[in-house]
């Protein structure tokens, strides 16, 4: 039951008062998920530098509250870190997501890792996979993808 609280408190959190819903100025990166099978459609932006630190990062769109909040701590996460750190830690959600996650790989996540009871609702897991797919595409060095649909 106390993870159960954990996880609504912390959800309702991020969809009332989310940090990075907003647009950022002048990104260096965008790129729409959709979610077509219940609706979810953002937009992430990113700014990294060129040593490849991600310092700036934004979502906008509408969806459910998990893919909002999802977006939202992915980003709280991953600004100030590396691509190659960002692209493991989106490994790890994922993995988390499958049900395979280690308690220290768990604690990696920080507040991401509220999500991991996802796992036990597959109509669910696209829209908290979303972010965290469009977050892979948009950092995919090279990559002309301008949507990412998660199936």
């Amino acid at each position: 039951m106390e993870n159960r609280t954990f996880y609504n408190e912390i959800l309702t959190e991020h969809n009332i008062r989310p940090m990075h819903k907003t647009k950022l100025m002048e990104p260096q990166k965008s790129l729409r998920g959709v979610n077509p099978s219940c609706g979810d459609d953002i937009t992430l932006q990113l700014n990294v530098s060129d040593d490849g630190i991600i310092t700036d990062g934004a979502f906008f769109g509408d969806g459910c509250a998990i893919s909002q909040a999802s977006a939202d701590m992915m980003l709280e996460l991953v600004i100030g870190r590396s691509v190659e750190e960002s692209l493991k830690l989106k490994d790890t959600f994922l993995k988390m997501i499958k049900d395979k996650v280690t308690d220290e790989e768990l604690e990696m996540l920080e507040e991401a890792g509220s999500l991991k009871d996802i796992s036990h609702m597959p109509s669910r897991v696209k829209c908290a996979v979303l972010g965290w797919r469009t977050l892979e595409e948009i950092l995919k060095e090279g990559s002309e993808t301008t949507e990412v649909t998660t199936e």
